[in-house]
């Protein structure tokens, strides 16, 4: 019986590694947060009284909130000069919407003459690795997991050596976060399907 239920992991595993190889994986960066500084005060009452798409309130929270309809992102800037921006979804629209807020201070007369340097904080991307996956297993078979179906449906996987975290899911639909370029976001997805072969190879 044992023997039997052995031949059985092992067909799965085989099975998975198989599918593995011939799988189609796809990925697409949903969220890209930067930080950069622009180098020069900002007066945020006077750019919240004069531009419609901000929202500023001191007492809550020390930045101001600017919408960027296109790209459609959002940018918290501080007094000191400092700006996060989140929304885009590659590296050119982040561009656009750093240069789209730099436009913006120019309406309150504040000219910003340096090239702000763009520090990607974090990248958010959604894809599939193209077959289904038994979480229950790879619970057991993976280190750095944490899975409580009864609380979410998804897998976290932390990914040995890298920054990146990736939810996974029974159908193969995969969350990654945590990466800050998308060569090393590739890497993340490579080296997560390079681990879920290599439980195929096990036993």
């Amino acid at each position: 019986m044992a023997k039997k239920r052995k031949t059985k992991v092992r067909t799965k595993r085989k099975s998975m590694r198989e599918d593995l190889k011939k799988s189609k994986k796809e990925i697409k960066i949903q969220n890209i947060v930067v930080s950069a500084s622009l180098d020069h005060d900002i007066p945020l009452i006077k750019l919240a009284e004069t531009l419609p798409n901000t929202e500023y309130n001191p007492e809550q929270f020390p930045g101001l909130v600017m919408r960027i309809k296109e790209p459609k992102t959002s940018a918290l800037i501080f007094s000191s000069g400092k700006i996060v921006c989140t929304g885009a979804k590659s590296m050119a629209k982040v561009k656009e919407s750093v240069s789209k807020i730099i436009q913006n201070l120019e309406k309150i007369k504040i000219k910003i003459t340096v090239k702000p340097k763009i520090i990607v904080q974090n990248m958010v991307a959604s894809g599939s690795i193209g077959i289904d996956l038994n979480l229950n297993s790879l619970a057991m078979d993976l280190e750095n997991t944490e899975y409580e179906p009864e609380q979410f449906p998804g897998l976290v996987y932390k990914l040995p050596g890298t920054r990146a975290t990736f939810l996974l899911f029974s159908n193969g639909k995969i969350v990654c976060t945590g990466t800050r370029s998308e060569t090393k976001l590739r890497e993340a997805v490579d080296k997560l399907v390079e681990n879920l072969s290599k439980i195929g190879r096990k036993r």
